[in-house]
């Protein structure tokens, strides 16, 4: 397509997608719930015809060389597929947050005063590499009553036609618009230009991707943005602790899966804890093959780990989002300078405390200034299906409009209601 088919091809999505939002707010919740469950019998049935569209994107990708954490989040396997369909079950089995009333308030003048929860319209989803996000966009887009524009990376295109027309499929059944979930199917970033750029059509946009990405539309967008720029995680294991749990937790936060944007990429040990903790960990990264990047405290005690992998660590390690088997390690005097340290080198995403003491437990959980904060958990629990949220459009680091792991409540908004009885303002 050129310049002038990308405008046109674009504005066709944004009003077909407007025109599908009215209908999906005004849709009973039988039928959002129908298309949801249809939706998860369609996945579970159409493995093969998935599998071989993923096949090809992998194959593509392979032979463009894309980087092994984007491969591997590109890959579609048959435990993802489920994951994915189990989201969309308890998707429909949640209550519906459309429509309901919270807050109603009787005022001297007579009125009652109240917030009604509604769709937020059309949002615009811009993702990198996992093809599992088109389910989840489409998902959430059904259950809270909106309309949503996906764009996926290039190097996920046949993946991702291959799920949406299972999302369309579903919508069909159910009696819902199939407009309601559309797909950008050409590759050409003027695309993304344009979608970032239809006030008229598009109420929010939601990039999932890397940080370049996300600071490209961020910079560039005319409509509102929901976004996390990178998943700089701390684990930080306190003055008083049980060593076994710290060992535990840190290991599954970090190694349990090296790509998320929830994986640990920062330790921090009270120096009390020093010398007790830091070769135990070591001893299994070593074994994992995990490279620390030392302060010179925590480098002069883990020098003597066999086999470990050790650098000294830079300014820039303590701000560094590695997506890789790479952990920053910094020993600390006490839990003032671990909570400074997580604000002022962290990413606001997750940051976890593993204590046996509950008033530093309290402190962190109050002053760490995180989207997710955690005591005695793995950081990787920070995720919209470990929440009990279904699925996720995605993680926010900002304070407006939504925070965190983004479910069904972030996709909608409140809006003013009065009941009156013929009142009248004196």
């Amino acid at each position: 397509m050129d310049a002038p088919d990308i405008d046109a091809y674009m504005a066709h999505l944004g009003a077909a997608a407007r025109a599908a939002a009215t209908h999906m707010a005004a849709a009973p919740v039988a039928a959002r719930d129908a298309a949801l469950r249809a939706l998860a019998r369609r996945l579970r049935a159409g493995g093969d015809v998935l599998a071989l569209a993923n096949a090809q994107d992998l194959a593509d990708a392979a032979a463009a060389g894309l980087a092994g954490p984007l491969a591997d989040r590109l890959r579609l396997t048959p435990q993802g597929i489920e994951t994915v369909a189990e989201g969309c079950e308890q998707i429909a089995a949640m209550p519906d947050p459309v429509g309901e009333i919270i807050d109603v308030r009787r005022r001297p003048s007579g009125i009652a005063v109240g917030r009604m929860r509604v769709p937020l319209g059309v949002f615009g989803m811009i993702y990198e590499s996992r093809p599992n996000v088109t389910i989840e966009a489409a998902s959430l887009a059904i259950k809270s009553g909106n309309a949503c524009i996906l764009r996926g990376g290039s190097e996920a295109l046949q993946s991702n036609l291959a799920l949406w027309r299972c999302v369309q499929a579903a919508l069909g059944e159910a009696g819902l618009p199939p407009e309601a979930v559309q797909l950008v199917e050409t590759t050409d970033r003027a695309a993304v230009g344009r979608l970032i750029a239809m006030p008229e059509s598009v109420d929010v946009i939601i990039p999932r991707g890397g940080k370049g990405l996300i600071e490209r539309i961020a910079a560039e967008a005319r409509v509102p943005v929901i976004k996390h720029l990178d998943g700089n995680c701390h684990v930080y294991v306190d003055a008083e602790v049980d060593l076994d749990l710290a060992v535990r937790v840190t290991d599954n936060a970090k190694t349990q899966k090296y790509s998320p944007c929830n994986a640990a990429e920062s330790l921090l040990v009270h120096e009390r804890q020093a010398r007790a903790f830091l070769p135990r960990i070591g001893a299994v990264f070593a074994a994992k093959g995990v490279e620390m990047r030392c302060c010179a405290a925590s480098r002069a005690i883990l020098q003597a780990v066999p086999g470990l992998r050790l650098a000294d660590a830079t300014e820039r390690d303590w701000a560094e989002e590695y997506l890789a088997p790479v952990i920053s390690v910094k020993v600390v005097a006490s839990l003032d300078e671990a909570i400074a340290h997580v604000n002022r080198w962290g990413s606001h995403h997750t940051d976890a405390i593993l204590t046996t003491n509950h008033p530093n437990a309290m402190r962190f959980l109050r002053e760490v200034d995180s989207a997710s904060v955690m005591v005695n958990a793995s950081t990787r629990f920070a995720d919209g299906f470990e929440y009990g949220l279904g699925a996720e459009i995605g993680i926010s680091t900002d304070k407006f409009h939504a925070r965190g792991p983004v479910g069904l409540e972030g996709l909608t908004s409140l809006k003013w209601i009065v009941l009156g009885q013929g009142e009248v303002r004196h």
